[in-house]
């Protein structure tokens, strides 16, 4: 594999931990700043709604610019807003910090996985984006828990401070080891087709591509509404110490780990059968822990179970609106990686609401219990829409290929 790869998936890295870290360091930032726990709640949820923004607004603004030079003004995007962060004196500019690095966050992993794809040879395509995406998964299992640790120890500024670094890092590989390839691919590697937004646009007038868009808001905006506030849960539920949050993270990254893995080759055999069982899972897994998170114990196997069952979905969350998108993927695909965001914000909002209105800190997962099952009728109400479909043409179906996100 090209080195240019690394690369990719170093920044993919950082950007991830970027946007899942703050979860467990809300109590510090809170305290610091002197603001309330739904207050602190917004820097995830602003920086969804930014996601959103560069997911759709740079992908189309970008699209028939040169790949490489943009990979790199994305990344000093990224720079910036994690400096500012670092070193913001008050909360407005913390958010705005927040913000800046998150205008780059769906534009990065769109247009990079367009770069690692025409890196290599045609027949090596999945397994090069795979590798990118490795960087995002991995941000997950080992550093939003280090990160945590880290900025436990010596303060949360240290983490962002950190993740500046990655992103240095990550734009030096991207300037020396990743190749312009925007002309018609080499003899080796796959041919570059000419970006059209047009042609994207084209995508959205397929009604199954907003319905699969739907499904990743609610089947992911439920987990995630759980996840935000889960240091409070921790600590103030479940009578864990402060110093045992990021290990405990950790065990939520096994589950992230093994739930990605396994949802995608489930959903290689069945997409909409792997969403109904898996979200129907999950909305059982996210009452379940609401009600024992009074011990130690079994919350624990709750957390494995949510990561789990939770970034099962991923796969065939990204796999659907690609198959119904497959003749201009692209910028579908950077939709559905705002619509993971935009679940962000409404599962990280809710949960905010719940909890200012004092109904305590398992509150936010009895409402990502709510959302998911919003996501599980309406998986159906989609699956239902398809078949009828397939029908009408004679049962004949598409298949598309497993991404990650």
């Amino acid at each position: 594999m090209p080195a240019g790869l690394i690369a990719l998936a170093l920044g993919g890295f950082g950007i991830g931990l970027t946007e899942f870290v703050i979860t467990g360091l809300l109590p510090e930032i809170a305290a610091d700043y002197g603001v309330t726990e739904t207050t602190a709640g917004w820097l995830v949820t602003g920086y969804a709604l930014a996601v959103i923004v560069g997911a759709l607004g740079l992908t189309a603004a970008t699209t028939r610019l040169p790949r490489k030079p943009v990979l790199v003004g994305l990344l000093v995007l990224f720079v910036i807003g994690n400096t500012l962060s670092a070193i913001a004196p008050e909360y407005g500019v913390m958010m705005l910090g927040r913000v800046i690095a998150a205008l780059c966050h769906g534009a990065f992993f769109g247009i990079g996985s367009v770069v690692a794809s025409n890196m290599v040879e045609r027949s090596k395509r999945a397994s090069a984006v795979a590798l990118m995406f490795t960087g995002l998964t991995a941000s997950n299992v080992l550093g939003v828990p280090f990160g945590t640790f880290l900025g436990q120890a010596l303060g949360w500024r240290s983490t962002f401070w950190a993740i500046v670094v990655i992103g240095i890092i990550a734009l030096v590989g991207v300037l020396v080891l990743v190749p312009a390839v925007d002309g018609p691919g080499s003899a080796d590697c796959a041919p570059v087709e000419q970006p059209s937004l047009r042609r994207e646009l084209t995508a959205f007038r397929s009604g199954q591509v907003w319905l699969s868009l739907g499904v990743t808001v609610l089947g992911y905006g439920g987990m995630f509404g759980a996840f935000t506030y889960i240091a409070y849960t921790l600590t103030s539920v479940s009578g864990f110490d402060a110093s045992a949050v990021p290990w405990l993270l950790v065990v939520f990254g096994v589950g992230l780990f093994v739930g990605n893995f396994v949802g995608g080759k489930a959903a290689s055999r069945s997409i909409d059968g792997t969403l109904l069982v898996v979200l129907s899972v999950l909305t059982v897994v996210l009452g379940a822990f609401a009600l024992v998170a009074t011990s130690p114990v079994l919350t624990v196997i709750a957390l494995v179970l949510m990561g789990a069952f939770g970034f099962g979905t991923v796969p065939a969350l990204q796999t659907r609106v690609m198959q119904y998108a497959d003749h201009a993927p692209t910028l579908a695909s950077g939709a559905n990686i705002a619509a993971f965001n935009l679940g962000n914000a409404l599962g990280a909002w809710i949960g905010g609401l719940t909890i200012a209105a004092g109904l305590g800190y398992t509150s936010p997962i009895w409402a990502g219990a709510g959302i998911t099952l919003a996501a599980v009728v309406l998986t159906l109400v989609a699956a239902r829409g398809a078949r009828r479909a397939r029908s009408v043409r004679g049962g004949a179906g598409t298949t598309g290929g497993i991404a990650a996100v």
